[in-house]
C-alpha cells in the first residue's frame, strides 16, 4: 500500500517512451518512474563526496575509519586467486 501519490505532467513523447520502456519490463508508468527515480537519487547519493556531520557524529565517524578491521574471510580469498595473466608464472 502506498502512503503518498506523485502527480507528474511530461510532454506526450516522454510519457510514450517512460511506457515503451516500462511494458517489456512489466511496470506501468508509474511504477516504472518511481524505479528509475529511485536508481538515479540512489547513485546521486553514493557520488556525494562532501556530508555534513555534527561533531559528535564526526568523532564517531573517525573512530570507525581508524578501527582494525575484523578478519574477513571472504576478501581473504579473493585476495588469494592468483590473476588469470598470472597463471601461466611460477
Amino acid at each position: 500500500m502506498r502512503d503518498a501519490s506523485i502527480n507528474s505532467r511530461e510532454p506526450p513523447e516522454q510519457r510514450d517512451l517512460f511506457d515503451h520502456a516500462a511494458n517489456p519490463m512489466g511496470k506501468n508508468h508509474t511504477d516504472f518512474m518511481l524505479e528509475v527515480a529511485c536508481e538515479r537519487a540512489k547513485a546521486i547519493v553514493a557520488d556525494q563526496v562532501f556530508f555534513s556531520l555534527n561533531e559528535n557524529r564526526f568523532w564517531l565517524f573517525t573512530e570507525l575509519l581508524d578501527a582494525p578491521q575484523g578478519a574477513n574471510r571472504g576478501l581473504e580469498r579473493l585476495m588469494a586467486v592468483k590473476p588469470l595473466w598470472d597463471k601461466g608464472k611460477g
